[in-house]
């Protein structure tokens, strides 16, 4: 019994340099989805937010659709659905592509999270306080200095509290990727239990790991969050002085 939990714990923390661990598999699942969810959510929104109604009312489909539906559902639908299409089987590089449970797996929770960190992002934006945007109008800013200098920066410390929780959501929601045969931490808990027959030990073993990750998470976004938003407590401390001196 101890052998065989020493085996799965190599398996799940450690490699010998030829084999990723479960433990690699699940971070690399969470940082590739939300990197790339991330940045395509920076664009789309953008375009949440723009005036035009033929651009904000496709983001808003796409975001509705990922966020009104089970992230499980949209594994199974990318992974078991997608491939009975002829255009995908017909197509050898899409047919190799979704017949990947890691590919499907990461196309699905990018997507997912991109919905999710458009919405943040977009709320962030509009929150952004009109005196700012107008100063820097003032100023001579164009459209593109005025998102890259003043808007996206403001908007960033706004949304880094609600968009924490969404990271650690799709930590939790690696979870899923064995159902897909990835061989994540979960995987590696199953195999776990279905050796032994001890559940308690195998998924106590995952729901650790989970926590470790969650803490080392929670506590960098914290430590982010503190440094992006020190001048915003400079400047309302300095407001609070200057009120009270009045």
């Amino acid at each position: 019994m101890i052998d065989i939990l020493q085996d799965y714990w190599k398996a799940l923390l450690w490699t010998d340099g030829y084999h990723i661990t479960g433990l690699a598999m699940t971070l690399w699942i969470l940082i590739v989805s939300v990197s790339l969810g991330g940045m395509l959510a920076l664009i789309l929104a953008v375009g949440r937010n723009s005036q035009y109604r033929v651009i904000k009312l496709p983001i808003w489909l796409f975001t509705y659709i990922f966020r009104g539906t089970p992230l499980y559902v949209q594994l199974l639908i990318i992974y078991t659905g997608l491939y009975t299409l002829n255009v995908v089987k017909d197509n050898a590089w899409l047919g190799d592509f979704f017949q990947s449970g890691l590919n499907c797996t990461i196309l699905a929770f990018t997507l997912n999270t991109c919905a999710y960190t458009t919405e943040v992002f977009a709320g962030a934006i509009r929150n952004v306080p009109q005196g700012e945007i107008q100063a820097a109008i003032a100023l001579g800013f164009n459209r593109f200095d005025l998102y890259r200098y003043i808007i996206l920066p403001r908007a960033f410390g706004i949304a880094l509290p609600a968009y924490s929780n969404e990271v650690i959501f799709m930590l939790h929601s690696t979870a899923l990727a064995f159902t897909v045969t990835v061989q994540d931490v979960m995987k590696i808990a199953r195999d776990i239990y279905a050796e032994t027959y001890q559940p308690f030990h195998a998924f106590s073993i995952a729901a650790v790991i989970y926590l470790c990750v969650s803490f080392t998470l929670i506590f960098a976004f914290k430590k982010l969050e503190q440094h992006c938003l020190a001048y915003m407590r400079k400047d309302e401390t300095e407001f609070k002085e200057k009120s009270t001196s009045e």
